[in-house]
C-alpha cells in the first residue's frame, strides 16, 4: 500500500502531536483547584462517556481523517489504455468580407453551421478553434467536448468582424504554435478564401511545419457586396460598390500542401465527404495508447472510521442538566 499525497500525512503530522501532547497534559479547570476525591463528590453522576475516553477516540478520529487525506491506496501497476481519434485545429475567418450575404443569412453565420457540422462528425477527436482575420486569437483550446465548442463558436457575432485585411501569415505562425507537439498536424479552415499574394507566406509558413491543410470554402463566385457594421453596402474609390467573391485561391493551397477542400452547400453531404478524406488518410494514425497507472482507492475507509468515532466522541458529551435536577442533587449531598 502507498499514499497518493504522502505531504499531506507529514505536513498535519506535526501538528497532530502537538495537540496530542497538549490534551493529554491539559487537565480540566475544576481539576486544577480542587482535590480528586473532593471533586467527585461535588460532581453530579451522568452517564457521559469518561472524558479521557472521549479525548482518545476523538485523538483517532482525527489520525484516521489525516491519513484519508494522504489516500491510501493499493498499486497494480501500468496500464495501457488506446485511445481513438485525431487531433485538429479548426479557424474561423472574421474578415469582412463574412458580412456578404451571398449564403443565407451571411457568411459567418453559414460557415458557424458547417463548423458545428464538422463537430458532430468528428464526435471522438479532439479539435481547437482559432479566430482569424488582421489578427489571429484562439477562441476554444483542444478538446474532445463539442457541445462546449460549439457553444463558443455560436458567441462570435458581427461584432468580432475585422474590416483589415486578412492577415493569413499570422494565422500560420499560431497554428504552427498550437500544433507544435501534435502527430498529424491538421489545420481546418472556414473561410470565404483569400488572394494568391495573401496567402502566399502562409504556404510557406504549412510547408516549413509540415501542416497539413484542409478548407470549407463560404459564398458563391457572382458574390455579393461588402457590407458594413451597420449592414450598408461599402462604396470604392470610384464611387462603385464593393463586391465580394469567394475565392478558390485557398482550397487550391489545400491541394497542394497535401490536404484537401470542399465549397460549403445546404446540407451535411460536404462536410461529411470532407471529414471521410481526413479519416481516409490518416486511419493508421487515429489510434495511439496512453498508460496510465491503475490503484485501487482504499481512503473511504479511515474516512469513515473517522467520522464514526467522532460521532461516538460528540454523542457522549454530557448533558446539560436542569435546574430542578440541580437542585435535587445537591439536596442530596451530605
Amino acid at each position: 500500500m502507498s499514499f497518493v499525497n504522502p505531504q499531506f500525512f507529514w505536513a498535519l503530522a506535526v501538528p497532530f502531536v502537538i495537540f496530542v501532547f497538549l490534551v493529554s497534559t491539559n487537565k480540566e479547570r475544576l481539576s486544577r483547584v480542587f482535590d480528586e476525591k473532593v471533586l467527585k463528590r461535588l460532581s453530579a453522576a451522568d452517564e457521559s462517556m469518561p472524558i479521557t475516553v472521549r479525548n482518545l477516540l476523538m485523538l483517532l478520529a482525527i489520525f484516521f481523517m489525516i491519513v484519508a487525506i494522504a489516500r491510501p491506496v493499493m498499486e497494480k501497476g501500468n496500464k495501457k489504455v488506446e485511445v481513438q481519434g485525431l487531433t485538429l485545429l479548426t479557424a474561423l475567418d472574421i474578415s469582412g468580407s463574412m458580412r456578404s450575404k451571398d449564403v443565407y443569412p451571411n457568411r459567418l453565420t453559414f460557415a458557424k453551421t458547417k463548423m458545428a457540422q464538422f463537430f458532430d462528425a468528428m464526435p471522438s477527436d479532439e479539435i481547437g478553434v482559432v479566430a482569424f482575420a488582421y489578427s489571429s486569437f484562439v477562441l476554444a483550446p483542444f478538446s474532445s467536448d463539442k457541445e462546449t465548442l460549439k457553444m463558443m463558436v455560436d458567441g462570435v457575432d458581427d461584432s468580432y468582424i475585422n474590416m483589415g485585411s486578412t492577415d493569413f501569415a499570422a494565422l500560420g505562425e499560431l497554428a504552427s504554435k498550437l500544433l507544435e507537439e501534435k502527430k498529424p498536424k491538421i489545420l481546418v479552415l472556414f473561410s470565404d478564401g483569400g488572394d494568391e499574394e495573401a496567402i502566399a507566406g502562409f504556404a510557406d509558413i504549412l510547408k516549413a511545419n509540415n501542416i497539413d491543410l484542409y478548407v470549407v470554402l463560404v459564398g458563391t463566385d457572382k458574390g455579393a457586396p461588402v457590407l458594413d457594421e451597420n449592414g450598408k453596402p461599402l462604396a470604392q474609390k470610384d464611387g462603385t460598390i464593393a463586391i465580394t467573391q469567394r475565392n478558390d485561391a485557398l482550397g487550391e493551397l489545400a491541394k497542394e500542401n497535401g490536404g484537401a477542400y470542399v465549397v460549403a452547400s445546404n446540407g451535411k453531404e460536404d462536410i461529411q465527404q470532407l471529414v471521410n478524406v481526413i479519416r481516409g488518410k490518416y486511419k493508421n494514425q487515429q489510434q495511439g495508447a496512453v498508460t496510465i497507472k491503475e490503484r485501487v482507492e482504499y481512503f473511504y475507509y479511515p474516512l469513515g472510521l473517522g467520522l464514526l468515532l467522532l460521532l461516538i466522541a460528540f454523542s457522549s458529551m454530557p448533558r446539560r442538566v436542569s435546574s430542578g435536577q440541580r437542585a435535587v442533587s445537591n439536596g442530596g449531598l451530605k
